[in-house]
């Protein structure tokens, strides 16, 4: 009978693709991951992996399988919780959005942290195209990201947890000469353009708006964080489009000014990204609830 350990050895190869960088990651040399799945074979009968001169992928066999063996993996995993209190706890690998940490993300997880003591949230910061495949392969439990621009996997389901409005954020001391005070049309048509990356799901975003105003803009960088074009915008360099995001208060801001589109409602959806299954769905779950119930920071009772 194959043990957890060699499940879980089959299950680093399938998200890594080689014998060389799934050791890495789970503490073994090649040479032993190759032997434990070897074994795992011919404990089931059947070739699991092809393995070629620098790549290890599943076979058609080891693809029906994998489903099963994360299944398995899973259940054992969660087996400490059963003698536990209730309540949330162990380790939960995720991934975020720098820009939706700044903003109402940011505040579910400090309200569940919050509930939930023995709660281990580790996040890691990205982009949303990078995160759903990730989660796909089971190397982040869930990612907070963009609405996916195409259909996802069947395997993977996104759901929506807010909006924030697509909106041009002007420096209140440019180093060039504005157009108008409050239109945000005649200001894009001649200010210097800080444009989101065209290529990110937030990008197609900001071309979606610049569509829709039938302006040719004056293009100055491309860049592809949101807080690097707010600083940029800030220190008088250009104006940009922006989601405006969620609990963050740039009306307040002494050295921004945040105008609205009239005509145009384009938003970024932020949703969670996750599969299926997987086994930290009660995790996931509180998180949608706390948004589901409006973002309160008394948040969640799981």
């Amino acid at each position: 009978m194959p043990s957890i350990r060699t499940l879980k050895t089959f299950l680093a190869v399938s998200r890594y693709g080689t014998f060389a960088a799934a050791a890495k990651h789970i503490g073994l040399t090649p040479a032993a991951v190759g032997l434990q799945i070897r074994s795992l074979e011919e404990d089931l009968r059947c070739r699991l992996i092809d393995r070629g001169a620098r790549s290890a992928t599943l076979s058609a066999t080891g693809r029906s399988m994998l489903p099963e063996i994360e299944e398995i993996v899973g259940r054992y995993e969660s087996l400490p919780a059963v003698a536990e209190l209730p309540g949330l706890h162990g380790t939960v690998v995720m991934g975020a959005l720098v820009s939706a940490l700044m903003g109402a993300f940011s505040d579910a997880l400090w309200t569940i942290k919050q509930q939930h003591p023995r709660l281990d949230v580790r996040l890691l910061a990205g982009f949303s195209s990078d995160f759903t495949h990730r989660v796909e392969i089971g190397e982040l439990d869930a990612a907070a990201i963009t609405q996916p621009p195409r259909t996802v996997s069947s395997g993977l389901v996104w759901t929506p947890l807010y909006s924030e409005p697509m909106v041009l954020v002007v420096p209140l001391r440019p180093h060039f000469a504005l157009a108008s005070d409050s239109d945000p049309i005649r200001i894009l048509q001649t200010a210097p353009f800080l444009r989101f990356d065209h290529n990110a799901w937030t990008g197609l975003l900001v071309e979606e708006v610049i569509r829709r105003s039938g302006v040719r803009t004056q293009e100055s960088m491309e860049l592809n964080s949101v807080e690097t074009i707010i600083e940029l915008v800030r220190q008088g360099l250009g104006v940009s489009i922006v989601p405006k995001l969620a609990n963050v208060a740039w009306e307040r801001d002494q050295s921004l000014r945040v105008l609205e589109f009239k005509d145009i409602d384009v938003a970024r959806r932020v949703g969670l990204m996750e599969r299926q299954q997987h086994r930290r769905m009660r995790f996931t779950e509180a998180i949608k609830d706390y948004f589901a119930q409006g973002g309160r920071r008394d948040g969640p009772t799981t």
